[in-house]
């Protein structure tokens, strides 16, 4: 087809275009969520332990554990952001595990074949 045949007639609406794409497309949708709510909640977990932790560990040490020190109460909120990052890879990594134990799939994507119950 030329791009000439592919257009809609000048005096046609856009709805009536719309409305035959539609009817031609009907059939039951999908509505399922592309993100599960359980990993929603634990990015933003995280995401405010990300904030929270490192900002509160430097404010509770630098008068009290390095008495005035900012520059040891900033190392510390430095590391205390990389233990929050680490445990988030840590849980991500073993909500993948289970998400694939449960699928039956290995890292690869590959399913893995079933196993006969013998009774």
């Amino acid at each position: 087809m030329s791009t000439l045949q592919q257009r809609r007639p000048q005096q046609a609406s856009l709805a009536s275009s719309d409305e035959k794409t539609l009817q031609a497309n009907a059939g039951p949708s999908d509505t399922t969520p592309l993100v599960e709510a359980s990993v929603i909640k634990t990015l933003l977990a995280f995401t405010a332990a990300m904030v929270v932790i490192p900002i509160g560990s430097y404010f509770v040490t630098v008068n009290t554990i390095f008495r005035g020190n900012s520059t040891f109460a900033g190392g510390f909120a430095a590391l205390m952001a990389n233990v929050v990052l680490v445990g988030y890879i840590i849980v991500a990594w073993n909500e993948d595990q289970q998400d694939q134990k449960e699928k039956g799939t290995v890292g690869t994507g590959v399913r893995l074949p079933e196993q006969k119950k013998e009774l």
